[in-house]
């Protein structure tokens, strides 16, 4: 089971020009924006990265403006895990158990969930918060990340499995986010 001391979020290339062309985009953002907002109230840290942002552009304002202190990682591999200031910074967070979400699902999600697991961290791929630009390249990344080890969970199950309890003022603010 996931503990909030142990778990770190990864957002992976939500920017404008990549964002608009994506399956599904509106639920992809609103997953992502509870996500956020959730992981925040556990008190997780969050990485961003960006691929070459001078050419798909920055994160959308929707999700930039919800992580504190934002600094996302620019990159040209399409694994995160291929750019040092990204491991340097997810070394530095302490936290084995990543929770994976971004775009694409079969190209930098995919690629990165598999590094992850092979450098040892636990992948936990939030399904309802990855896509691609087609329903059938989506589900492919997924099916490639689950083979090879990442753990299936989606934004409500990996927020309320790291609350673990319907009590406190945390469990009230995730209890508000998701609805």
């Amino acid at each position: 089971m996931l503990k909030s001391e142990n778990a770190a979020l990864l957002i992976i290339d939500i920017q404008g020009n990549l964002y608009q062309s994506m399956h599904e985009k509106e639920a992809l953002r609103e997953n992502l924006q509870k996500l956020i907002k959730g992981t925040a109230a556990l008190d997780i840290p969050v990485i961003v990265t960006e691929q070459v942002p001078e050419k798909l552009g920055p994160s959308i304002p929707e999700i930039a403006s919800l992580v504190d202190e934002f600094h996302p990682i620019p990159k040209s591999s399409f694994s995160c895990c291929g750019e040092p200031r990204f491991t340097d910074r997810l070394e530095k967070t302490g936290r084995r158990h990543i929770l994976v979400a971004g775009i694409e699902s079969h190209v930098c999600v995919y690629q990165t969930a598999a590094d992850l697991l092979r450098l040892g961290y636990e992948a936990h791929i939030i399904t309802d918060c990855i896509s691609s630009r087609t329903a059938e390249n989506r589900h492919a990344g997924i099916e490639r990340m689950i083979a090879e080890g990442g753990r299936r969970t989606s934004m409500e199950m990996v927020l309320f499995e790291l609350l673990r309890t319907a009590e406190g003022d945390v469990f009230r603010t995730i209890a508000k986010i998701v609805k």
